[in-house]
């Protein structure tokens, strides 16, 4: 989708679907827009051929229209004659790179959905799945597997959305001529009406954007480069996303942990020289693409400084690093499906590291309840007294005589049990799947 010829394709149509738009508003003969489009859609190019000869303009447009040209005059010189009329390198390119990341999206959005489905599925069967709650790599407070896939849910759906935005209004038509004033196109329109109707100028963007499948601009944006930095900020958004559920899975799949697991396919995972080891490959992917594309983002982001009307270096320093960005995000939603559809949860192991700390991991709860009795501060050192002890904390404050004195060892008891202090885990389960 975002290969050499794929790139050619998005061009060809580029050109096409301007004759089209050109054609609807009257000012190419129809029969020569069909002949273009029937070019552009079914002639042979020589990638190479072009690839070579792009070094000479700096961008590979002029050889494109020019095989394009020779293609449509080998089926009626007349037609060829309409090709790439009043239109400008720059027009052509980036009407084809928003058709090309209109594609990725689609795709991207469909392995999204997957893998949307398959995470609010892990949400909902293992919300009362207690398990370890970890901050600064440290066990805190139980929480639930869950309410932690209800998160990563939450993050695909927000990079899901900013997907839909960007293809519905975020990708638009590049038609502005040389220096953005369309000039040429109203000027082949004056020659062929005699006199330049009103509304031509915004009657050509309208059919043009319509043909290609993309939004209106408001005004040309050679130098006004947002579909470009929206598009890399979405890139870097759901890899960031996938990058945090793959750290979060590679984290839970160490040897010492074990809580989660890939699945377990042939070839998956294995060392070349450790025939023990089931490496964690799929979230390893996926967090590589994730740590690659905020800089390839931030040198999008360099290139809005576009001098002038057209630019010389930032447009074109933008087409490698967004064709990788757009490989990497592909690449790691697709990535993803086979990662959340064959995740395998160890919720046994789970409950057994709850209890490493033996009843430590909910000292927070015994705080709160012994401060009303004891005072903040007095609750807060006799609970850590307790856990410092080393014993089970219920134990150990059971043997404090002033904690004793307010809370029974039964009650204690209770109170240490990990799975009788998750909060509002199971609510805001239901919040994230009842998000549509």
């Amino acid at each position: 989708m975002t290969s050499d010829e794929a790139w050619l394709r998005a061009m060809c149509a580029a050109e096409a679907g301007l004759a089209r738009a050109q054609a609807r508003v009257g000012t190419v003969p129809a029969f020569a827009a069909e002949v273009i489009s029937q070019v552009a859609r079914d002639g042979c190019f020589d990638v190479a051929g072009i690839a070579a000869r792009s070094r000479g303009a700096a961008n590979p447009v002029v050889a494109v229209v020019g095989e394009l040209t020779a293609g449509v005059a080998a089926v009626d010189a007349a037609a060829a004659e309409y090709v790439h009329r009043g239109s400008t390198s720059q027009d052509v390119l980036d009407t084809a790179c928003c058709l090309v990341i209109a594609q990725v999206v689609v795709r991207v959005r469909q392995d999204l959905a997957t893998v949307i489905g398959a995470l609010e599925e892990l949400a909902d069967r293992h919300r009362r799945t207690v398990m370890a709650g970890r901050t600064l790599t440290q066990h805190a407070v139980p929480t639930t597997f869950g309410l932690k896939a209800a998160g990563w849910l939450h993050l695909l759906r927000e990079a899901d959305s900013r997907a839909a935005h960007l293809v519905r209004r975020g990708l638009p038509v590049q038609i502005g001529g040389a220096a953005g004033t369309m000039a040429a196109y109203l000027e082949h329109a004056r020659l062929h009406f005699g006199r330049l109707p009103a509304d031509y100028a915004a009657n050509l963007i309208t059919a043009y954007a319509d043909e290609m499948g993309l939004a209106e601009p408001v005004v040309p944006w050679h130098v006004l480069r947002t579909p470009i930095v929206d598009t890399a900020a979405w890139c870097a958004l759901l890899t960031g996303a996938l990058g945090k559920i793959a750290v979060d899975v590679q984290s839970l799949c160490r040897t010492e942990v074990a809580e989660l697991s890939e699945s377990g396919a042939a070839g998956k995972g294995v060392s070349s020289a450790m025939p023990q080891k089931q490496n964690p490959s799929l979230a390893t992917m996926i967090r590589a693409a994730a740590l690659q594309v905020p800089g390839l983002a931030a040198t999008l982001a360099h290139c809005m400084l576009a001098e002038d009307e057209r630019a010389g270096g930032a447009w074109h320093a933008e087409w490698q690093p967004l064709r990788e960005c757009l490989r990497l995000a592909g690449g790691a939603a697709h990535t993803a499906v086979e990662l959340i559809t064959g995740l395998r949860v160890h919720a046994d192991r789970m409950r057994a590291n709850l209890e490493i700390t033996r009843g430590a991991i909910v000292a927070e709860r015994l705080s709160a309840r012994l401060t009303p009795q004891l005072g903040k501060t007095k609750a807060m050192q006799a609970v850590a007294a307790a856990a410092g002890r080393g014993g089970a904390l219920a134990d150990a404050l059971a043997q404090d005589a002033v904690v004793a004195a307010v809370l029974d060892a039964g009650t204690l008891k209770t109170l240490c049990d990990p799975a009788d202090y998750l909060g509002a885990a199971d609510h805001l389960v239901q919040r994230a799947l009842d998000v549509e």
